[in-house]
């Protein structure tokens, strides 16, 4: 769910969930993320996030998911995200395996060359900028 100028914007849920069921994060208080399905509505959570307010589905439910859209500051060419230092996507993207390409939502300027990483950060598959889509992992099952 997008926060404040996010790429992607508040409408997001609304503009996706038109084309196929859509699952939101939901911060647990480990800083892992937990997930449930968005039906329209959203609540208040924690750090001024936004969680749609039904079912808790389970931290693996994302592993149901075809496409996964993870937040970033920045992404470099070889799909390493820096993010907000809470390692939430991090684990995320540990628990996919590569079982749904992912992708990070950019504005102009945030694909760099290189960004800091750390051994447990994970690589998205590609980028979304707005003039539109680049694929960070060409060998990744899912451009075949």
């Amino acid at each position: 769910m997008p926060v404040g100028t996010e790429p992607g914007g508040a409408n997001l849920p609304d503009v996706l969930a038109v084309h196929a069921r859509v699952l939101l994060p939901v911060l647990r208080d480990d800083d892992d993320l937990d997930w449930a399905g968005y039906d329209g509505e959203l609540s208040p959570g924690p750090r001024g996030l936004l969680e749609p307010p039904g079912p808790r589905l389970g931290a693996d439910a994302i592993r149901s998911a075809d496409l996964v859209l993870v937040p970033a500051l920045a992404v470099d060419r070889r799909g390493r995200r820096m993010g907000r230092g809470g390692g939430s996507y991090d684990r995320v993207l540990a628990r996919l395996d590569g079982a749904a390409p992912t992708v990070a939502l950019l504005h102009d300027g945030e694909l760099l060359d290189e960004v800091p990483a750390e051994p447990h950060d994970r690589p998205v598959d590609a980028v979304i900028l707005p003039g539109g889509t680049v694929t960070l992992n060409p060998a990744a099952e899912w451009t075949k």
